[in-house]
């Protein structure tokens, strides 16, 4: 049969690969999770990466990983810039046979993240040292793994010892999934194809796939290069093969083209991917079989008509995300993940930056299935560090806060092509970021705009710059002779961006846009990103028409909105934030983290989020909140009864944090109230109790935010609203004392996979079954069954306990308890207790 083969193989027929690939069925797995069986150590001792070391008294564990999280919040310890939690030096090891089947292939081990400053060894001897945290990277450990059964040691040592080391918070230790990826010398190398779509239309696209193929023998090897294209339903829709003859321990490329008809195309709403299975060959017979998942769409951006995906114009609907998940810290599993995206999805938000570093693959794996478009970002400074402590004032740099800036000049071109060559096939990536807010770093950019002259609360964000562009101008370039310019690296980063991919834009987050535009650091950019300058839209436009510009850090408020909206050369925003974060603690102890996002760090809506729904959405949607009026920023005006600012205009000139207010109608009796309703209906009725308080109109309110001022009255109060016909209503209930816990999950069922989660809700009720929001009680959680406690939290960013715990005070009395599934089938039995409390009982199945 294998004479057969041979004689197949070399008259070129399809068929020859086929029973090639019937030969083969036995071969080994491409890639290999690698995240179980490791131990753990926290110890700056030296030297523990000996093969021979006793480590049977190290903690056991399961990546991904991050050790800070685990530890207790402390303000004596810490630093609110990554969320007083502590940094260190953490050491791991993992213990493996290489199966004799597999001993003559080669043997990388990949690393999605580790933070940071990443020593490994496999077998004592050392692999090299990563000092990125947010980048992948691979060893190949081949030279060095023991045959014949032998027992091999991989060691890394983690070096976190600066705790203040990033903005914000970064996590320690591996805190992303790692794979052993083994492979016939014969191969295509880690992240070695890369695939196009030049051509898009409904009725017809091309794709265009580069393959590398890596030969790691010591002859000469004539190799068959085929691709299978299958489209979403999995079918195949095309093939092509190419012929390589690849000498000893050589590499070459090949291309192939596509024609496919009717393309199925990846779009917010349809996010449709192709896979194109790539097999390598020769005669005697398979030795290489590699996947990569793509989308079919085009993307285009305008200076005057802004951006198209797949030839429709549309608004940019985005938010910026840190990566870490709240009580999970930086090791977030894709679950957690999901929820959040979901929740954002439903609001109408359709894109998601990276701010500041890149993601991990699963983070972007999921962004491709869900239909979210990704900035992605490399770098938060450059050539000049940032004072984490006081950001922006950059007041000093000490031991502490130095992190990749002292590593930027050797590793920046390595780190920033990693991501590109991992990240450069995802269908939702659309934009390369070389960096953020990178301008306040070189004092010549901020002397030229006044940037340190003005008041961060004040002028500044609400102004254009006070010199003309020929000052500014002028005032850079006398200043701007360092060793390095930003104008200088921006053209570097950008060129090594181009060089990757040309398929998507260069950005650059611009805190100091006019500096950018007159320095030349906006020349070596394909658009320049506006952050907290909306004021500043048609400056740009004027001053620099043919130079794309967009918000790329904004406020989650209708004038910002508004303002793109109305400017049709802006292609939309990223609002700061989607989720609030750890880190930045702004306000000090007891806040860890920025209070900015559209969901709390439980994952839970905040009012912020009502009011981007009610713009970004096109459903009808009412969302109904109070407050005490003497508490609130408004008044009742005297001439119109209308409820107005204190403080006119005060809305424009408000920074991040959406102001206060209470989801719930328990006040004491005929105290005066302010009702606010945020919604995209074109009118609104307010009952209370079942009598009419009358309708209200959205046109008559600048901010977006319907006003009433109501005496409080125990009861129901309910608004409802009409939106081209369809009515949307909500309302709020007056409660009563907490007679029991409401226990609710995301998930009836978990895979017994050791990964996935599901989120269980607690939230105090009353005799009425009503949500209790005025009273917190300490709940105690008891679970049950083959699950694992991730954590608890009620999503205040001043809450301080110690996420790894199973009982937790509530906030608006509710919180949030995290289990992860094991690796064995059964049920899992939740219950919850506080005093004179419980709850029903919550049973998931996990198989």
């Amino acid at each position: 049969m294998l004479m057969t083969i041979r004689s197949l193989f070399k008259q070129g027929t399809i068929l020859a690969v086929i029973l090639v690939g019937l030969v083969n069925a036995a071969e080994s797995k491409r890639e290999t999770d690698f995240n179980f069986g490791w131990r753990f150590i926290l110890t700056d001792q030296g030297n523990l990466e000996r093969p021979d070391l006793d480590d049977t008294t190290w903690r056991e564990i399961r990546l991904p990983h991050d050790w800070s999280v685990e530890a207790a919040f402390d303000r004596e310890k810490g630093e609110g810039a990554t969320a007083y939690l502590p940094g260190g030096i953490g050491w791991y090891r993992k213990h493996f046979v290489v199966p004799a089947a597999a001993e003559a292939k080669l043997h990388f081990v990949c690393f999605d993240g580790v933070y940071n400053n990443a020593e490994v060894w496999i077998n004592g001897e050392k692999l090299g040292f990563h000092p990125y945290g947010y980048t992948p990277f691979c060893y190949d450990l081949t030279p060095f793994l023991k045959k014949n059964g032998g027992e091999n040691v991989l060691a890394l040592k983690v070096d976190r010892s600066r705790y203040a080391d990033s903005r914000w918070y970064p996590g320690s230790g591996i805190y992303r999934n790692v794979k052993l990826v083994t492979v016939d010398r014969l191969h295509v190398p880690v992240w070695g194809t890369y695939v196009t779509t030049p051509k898009v239309t409904p009725a017809a696209a091309t794709a265009v796939i580069e393959i590398k193929v890596k030969n790691d023998y010591t002859q000469t090897k004539n190799v068959r290069v085929s691709t299978d294209l299958v489209d979403p339903s999995g079918r195949k829709v095309g093939q092509q093969t190419s012929n390589l003859t690849l000498s000893a321990n050589g590499a070459d490329s090949c291309t192939q083209q596509f024609a496919i008809t009717s393309p199925r195309l990846w779009g917010l709403e349809h996010p449709e991917q192709y896979q194109a299975v790539t097999t390598v060959s020769t005669e005697e017979g398979v030795s290489d079989k590699y996947t990569t998942r793509f989308g079919i769409r085009s993307i285009r951006f305008d200076p005057n008509e802004a951006f198209f995906l797949n030839d429709v114009n549309l608004k940019i609907k985005g938010v910026c995300l840190h990566h870490d998940g709240g009580l999970v810290g930086a090791a977030v599993p894709a679950g957690v993940w999901r929820r959040r995206l979901a929740e954002l999805k439903d609001a109408g938000c359709n894109a998601i930056r990276l701010s500041h570093n890149p993601a991990s693959e699963e983070f972007l794996n999921l962004c491709d299935e869900m239909g979210f478009l990704v900035q992605e970002e490399f770098f938060d400074e450059w050539d000049n560090p940032k004072d984490k402590r006081l950001n922006k004032w950059e007041t000093k740099v000490d031991y502490m806060t130095r992190g990749y800036g002292e590593h930027f000049q050797e590793w920046a071109e390595r780190d920033l092509k990693a991501a590109m060559l991992r990240d450069r096939n995802h269908p939702s990536v659309f934009q390369w970021s070389i960096g953020n807010e990178i301008e306040w770093t070189y004092p010549a950019y901020a002397k030229a705009t006044g940037f340190f002259d003005m008041d961060w609360k004040g002028n500044y964000f609400w102004s254009t710059p006070p010199n003309p562009p020929e000052v500014i101008r002028k005032l850079v370039r006398e200043g701007d002779n360092g060793v390095h310019t930003m104008a200088g690296t921006a053209a570097k980063l950008a060129a090594w961006t181009r060089e990757m991919d040309r398929t998507r834009p260069v950005i650059l987050n611009s805190i100091l846009p006019s500096a950018s535009h007159e320095s030349g650091v906006a020349d070596a950019v394909d658009i320049l990103g506006y952050s907290y300058r909306r004021v500043m839209y048609d400056y740009g436009h004027a001053h620099y028409p043919d130079k794309v510009i967009m918000g790329t850090e904004n406020l989650p408020q209708w004038h910002e909105w508004k303002a793109i909206l109305e400017r049709p050369f802006i292609s939309g925003t990223f609002l700061w934030t989607g989720i609030d974060y750890m880190g930045e603690a702004r306000g000090g102890w007891p806040k860890k983290g920025t209070d900015s996002g559209l969901l709390d760090l439980a994952g839970f809506r905040k009012p912020a989020y009502h009011m981007l729904k009610s713009l970004w959405s096109e459903d009808p949607h009412v969302y109904l909140a109070t407050q005490l009026m003497a508490k609130s920023p408004y008044r009742v005006d005297e001439s119109s009864g209308m409820v107005v600012e204190r403080k006119p205009g005060a809305w424009e000139h408000a920074l991040w944090v959406w102001p206060k207010v209470n989801e719930h109608w328990n006040y004491a009796p005929m105290v005066e109230t302010v009702v606010e309703v945020l919604s995209n209906c074109e009118s609104v009725e307010l009952l209370l109790n079942g009598h009419s308080l009358g309708t209200k109109h959205l046109a008559d309110f600048a901010d977006h935010i319907y006003k009433w001022a109501v005496p409080f009255e125990s009861g129901s109060l309910v608004a409802q609203g009409v939106k081209q016909g369809q009515a949307s209503r909500t309302g709020l209930v007056t409660s009563g004392e907490p007679v029991r816990i409401a226990l609710t999950a995301d998930r009836k069922a978990l895979n017994s996979d050791g990964y996935d989660v599901v989120h269980v809700v607690a939230q105090l009720t009353d005799a009425q079954g009503n949500p209790v929001r005025v009273e917190n009680r300490l709940i105690h959680f008891t679970v049950d069954g083959n699950a694992r406690v991730l954590g608890v939290d009620n999503g205040a960013i001043d809450n301080v306990q110690a996420y790894q715990a199973n009982q937790i005070m509530t906030d608006q009395g509710r919180c949030l308890l995290l289990i992860q599934a094991k690796t064995q089938a059964g049920t899992i039995h939740i219950s919850a207790q506080a005093e004179g409390l419980t709850s029903s009982p919550l049973s998931i199945e996990t198989k």
